[in-house]
């Protein structure tokens, strides 16, 4: 929890003045979602317990924080690796078969979708399944606007990049490569969310395993802050959470810390 607050407290303080109005609403929005944007992600490990077509049972359930829309990496522990001088084991190679996406969650097991991996050997029963404890490796894209606001947005993937980063449970690539990416090929942000393959291309140029869509909206008179998260393995979504904006008045005196105070 108290890495969440860091983070929250780090958005706000990224926030710029009190002018840029809607941009820091979208940072402090964000930051109360942080929780369960980390929530979605939690560092699981398990078995694969029988294999049915393209369909495979794992051995966790709701308790141990599996839900449906989660993506898992499907892998085989190979031989044992050693210490060249002391020949003490140190560990086991390991194979990735491909990924796993939950479909259901059940009280004694959970049934996901496997994505197999080209040329990789066939998934069986007690094949491990994780969701990595490292850090996880997402973009942050460009802030689509859907509203009649148009208000200038710039600044609001390097808030949540910043957010994300000081959770410690993910690594974002810089906004700025993100959106060097999207101009030299040409390509918008919307084409991640209908187009699986493009989400998925782009993401092997980042070396990425999602990417990270706000998108702005107004329902009847009400703007809301729209987050998706895009598998960049499997081209799906895996996350996706809408909040009304909150005000960020907390912020209005802040600025980056590249940026000049006012009174510089």
């Amino acid at each position: 929890m108290w890495r969440i607050s860091v983070a929250l407290g780090l958005l706000l303080l990224a926030a710029g003045p009190a002018g840029a109005g809607l941009a820091d609403q979208v940072g402090a929005t964000f930051g109360l979602m942080l929780q369960e944007v980390v929530g979605a992600f939690p560092p699981i490990e398990g078995l694969v317990v029988t294999v049915d077509g393209d369909r495979l049972y794992m051995d966790l359930t709701q308790k141990d924080g599996v839900g449906p829309g989660q993506e898992f990496t499907v892998f085989r522990k190979g031989e044992v690796f050693r210490h060249p001088l002391s020949h003490k084991p140190l560990g086991r190679f390991e194979e990735i078969l491909g990924y796993a996406k939950v479909q259901r969650v059940l009280p004694r097991f959970s049934e996901a979708v496997f994505i197999p991996l080209e040329k990789a050997p066939r998934v069986r029963a007690e094949d491990g399944v994780r969701i990595t404890r490292g850090r996880i490796k997402v973009a942050v894209v460009a802030a689509v606007d859907l509203t009649k606001v148009r208000a200038d947005l710039r600044r609001v993937p390097f808030m949540i990049a910043l957010g994300l980063d000081q959770t410690k449970r993910f690594q974002t690539v810089d906004p700025s490569a993100v959106q060097e990416l999207f101009l030299s090929r040409r390509a918008r942000v919307e084409e991640l969310l209908v187009r699986p393959e493009k989400a998925v291309a782009l993401g092997k140029t980042l070396e990425v395993a999602g990417w990270l869509i706000p998108v702005l909206l107004d329902r009847r008179g009400v703007t809301y802050l729209d987050v998706t998260w895009i598998s960049a393995v499997t081209g799906t979504p895996l996350f996706s959470r809408r909040m009304a904006l909150t005000r960020a008045d907390a912020a209005a005196d802040q600025r980056f810390p590249w940026e000049p105070r006012s009174e510089d």
